[in-house]
């Protein structure tokens, strides 16, 4: 049997979710990565990864079809079995979208795929994974600084992210039978791709910096680099919480 510790990480081929994974195999983790539509940048990642003596394997997941966990679930398993596993450690929900426009402007259509990817698909990924997610295992659900601090323009992303700090509460109590902890891991202003690059720009970088304490936006690696322990046992005391990395922004 495989004794490793094993994390799903959804959305693991760019950004909070490469940093992540990276970061847990250098850790010793083997780790199971979803993507979407890069599959040349996942496939890279995970040969990067092997070469460097840790284990990385990728399957396709489009999040905003509920109808398809049933299959990735029983592809999951497979693939657990392939190396010599039966249950997986830790899941990280990573993977979202957003859409950033004024409140009055933003569509039905937009508010109804950040609900399907930012709060369904964690919701029934979940319930569909806990039978391969080990007791005593964690699951670490991602929202964003913007649920507290008010930014113009993030009503519909921070509301339905609000919704996933209210569904980590809840799977805390109805899973700790199994000692499942579940946390909430809120990010602040970062400089990736998410949102369509809108935090490249300089103009909401500095707007950004300037509401930030340490005087900086984040890098996925300031995310990344801190799961490792909040999946450890160190944090076994952890659970139903948000845990805040966003430098100090908006305080």
């Amino acid at each position: 049997m495989n004794d490793s510790r094993i994390a799903l990480v959804t959305g693991a081929s760019r950004g909070f979710g490469r940093s992540m994974a990276a970061h847990l195999t250098d850790a010793g983790v083997w780790v199971i990565g979803t993507y979407n539509r890069s599959a040349t940048e996942a496939q890279e990642f995970a040969a990067q990864v092997t070469k460097n003596g840790g284990r990385l394997a990728f399957l396709q997941l489009d999040l905003s079809r509920s109808e398809l966990f049933p299959a990735f679930a029983d592809s999951v398993s497979r693939l657990l079995h392939d190396w010599g596993a039966q249950q997986f450690n830790y899941l990280i929900n990573n993977a979202g979208i957003g859409f950033f426009p004024p409140y009055a402007e933003t569509s039905e259509e937009q508010f109804d795929e950040l609900v399907a990817v930012n709060l369904k698909a964690p919701y029934f990924l979940t319930q569909r994974l806990l039978p391969l997610l080990a007791d005593g295992g964690r699951i670490l659900n991602l929202s964003t600084a913007l649920t507290r601090a008010v930014v113009p323009g993030a009503s519909a992303y921070a509301a339905v992210k609000g919704a996933v700090e209210v569904l980590t509460r809840y799977q805390a109590v109805e899973l700790a039978d199994r000692r499942i902890r579940v946390n909430t891991l809120r990010g602040g202003a970062t400089e990736s791709d998410f949102g369509g690059g809108i935090m490249h720009t300089d103009a909401v970088k500095e707007l950004s910096a300037n509401v930030i304490a340490l005087g900086r936006i984040g890098t996925p690696d300031d995310l990344g680099a801190a799961v490792p322990a909040l999946l450890s046992t160190a944090f076994g005391w952890a659970n139903g919480g948000c845990i805040e990395l966003s430098g100090g922004q908006s305080l």
